[in-house]
C-alpha cells in the first residue's frame, strides 16, 4: 500500500528514537543521512567517537550503531512503516553502516512496533538489584528476541557464571592500571557539576551510580584513577543475572546484528519490568573475550554481557541534539 512520504517532523522524530540508543560511554558514535526522494535513512559510523584504547577496532561503536539501528526500526514500525534494512551497502564506505527504506503501510509481523513505547523509558541501571530471579518464561523471550535478530543469548550459570564473574575481575584490575582505558574514561565521563549539566554526550556524574561496597554484580567504576567526593557506597547482589550475546562470527556486519539483538533485547527486558546495564570490561580485552564464549559448544563470538535484574531504573542520560545527528536531503 503506497503511503504519502514522512514530512521532515516526522524523519526528526525517527532519528530523535534512534539516538537513544545506548553506546560505550554514551558517546553516542552515529549519523543519519534521509533522502526525501527514495525515503530512505542512510546509518553512518562517526569514526571521531570511538574508543582508541577500549575499543581499537571499533566492535563496540558497531555495536552502539546496530542499536541505533534497531531504535530507528522499531519507532518506522510503530509509525505504520515496513522499514526495509541492508547492512554494509556500499563496501567502498567503512562508515556507511546501513540503509532502511521506509516502504508502504504493512503488518508489524516482526514485533518491532510493540517494543517502541520501551525506547526512552530504557536506561542503563548502576543500582543494586533485587536477589530475585528472572522467571524462565521471560528469560526464554529475551533468548528469543536475540535470535530475531541473528544472535545467541545465554544465562551463564554454575561454574560458568563464577568464570565470567572472575574474568570481569580480572579486566577492571587491569583498567585500573592501564592509561589508555583511563584516557577513555577522562574524555567521556563527566564528574563537575557544570559539564554534568550541560554537556550532550558521555556519562555524567549523576548516572555512575554508587561504589560497590560488596556483591559479586560486576560494575564499572566510572572514576577510574580520579576520586569523585560525595558518592554514596551501596551493596550489590551476590548472584548477578547476566546474559551473554553471541554471534557465529566475528565480522562487522556480526557486530551490527549483535547491536540490535542487544537493544532488542534491552526494549523487551524494559517491558518486561528489568532493569539493565553493561558488563563489558572483559570484552574490551581480546585474551579475556575469548574465554567468555559457550562452555558446552566451545564455539561463538561473545559481543556484549548484560547485567538483568529487578530494581531502580537508571536516570536518563544526555542526548546530542537531533540536528546535530541528521542530515536532510532532497
Amino acid at each position: 500500500m503506497s503511503r504519502q512520504a514522512p514530512a521532515d517532523a516526522e524523519v526528526t522524530a525517527l532519528v530523535h528514537a534512534a539516538a537513544a540508543a545506548p553506546s560505550m560511554h554514551n558517546a553516542q558514535p552515529w549519523l543519519f543521512r534521509y533522502f526525501r526522494h527514495s525515503r530512505t535513512f542512510d546509518l553512518h559510523a562517526d569514526l571521531e567517537r570511538g574508543m582508541p584504547h577500549s575499543d581499537p577496532g571499533a566492535r563496540a561503536l558497531h555495536l552502539g550503531c546496530g542499536a541505533a539501528l534497531l531504535n530507528l526500526r522499531g519507532a518506522a514500525a510503530h509509525d505504520g512503516w515496513s522499514p526495509e534494512t541492508r547492512l554494509l551497502p556500499d563496501p567502498t564506505d567503512r562508515t556507511l553502516l546501513a540503509r532502511v527504506r521506509l516502504t508502504g503501510a504493512a503488518a508489524d509481523e516482526s514485533g518491532l512496533g510493540a517494543l517502541y513505547p520501551a525506547i526512552r523509558r530504557r536506561h542503563s541501571s548502576r543500582f543494586p538489584f533485587e536477589e530475585r530471579e528472572i522467571p524462565q518464561r521471560v528469560r526464554e523471550a529475551l533468548s528469543a528476541a536475540a535470535r530475531v535478530e541473528g544472535a545467541v543469548l545465554s544465562f551463564p550459570a554454575s561454574w560458568h557464571l563464577r568464570e565470567v564473574l572472575e574474568l570481569v575481575q580480572e579486566a577492571e584490575a587491569r583498567n585500573i592500571t592501564d592509561p589508555g582505558s583511563d584516557q577513555d574514561l577522562a574524555r567521556w565521563t563527566r564528574t563537575d557539576a557544570p559539564s554534568a549539566d550541560t554537556a550532550d554526550d558521555g556519562v555524567p556524574l549523576y548516572a555512575f551510580g554508587p561504589r560497590k561496597r560488596g556483591g559479586r554484580a560486576p560494575m564499572r567504576d566510572f572514576e577510574g584513577l580520579r576520586r569523585v567526593a560525595g558518592r554514596d557506597a551501596a551493596d550489590f547482589e551476590n548472584t548477578p543475572q547476566l546474559a551473554l550475546i553471541s554471534t557465529g562470527n566475528d565480522h562487522t556486519e556480526d557486530w551490527l546484528r549483535a547491536g540490535q539483538a542487544m537493544e532488542r533485547v534491552l526494549l523487551l527486558a524494559t517491558l518486561e519490568g528489568l532493569s539493565s546495564s553493561f558488563a563489558t570490561q572483559p570484552i574490551e580485552w581480546s585474551d579475556l573475550r575469548w574465554p567468555l564464549r559457550d562452555p558446552v559448544s566451545g564455539t561463538g563470538c561473545a559481543q556484549m554481557l548484560l547485567r538483568l535484574g529487578y530494581g531502580p531504573g537508571g536516570p536518563s542520560t544526555p542526548r546530542r541534539p537531533v540536528s546535530d545527528v541528521l542530515d536532510i536531503r532532497p
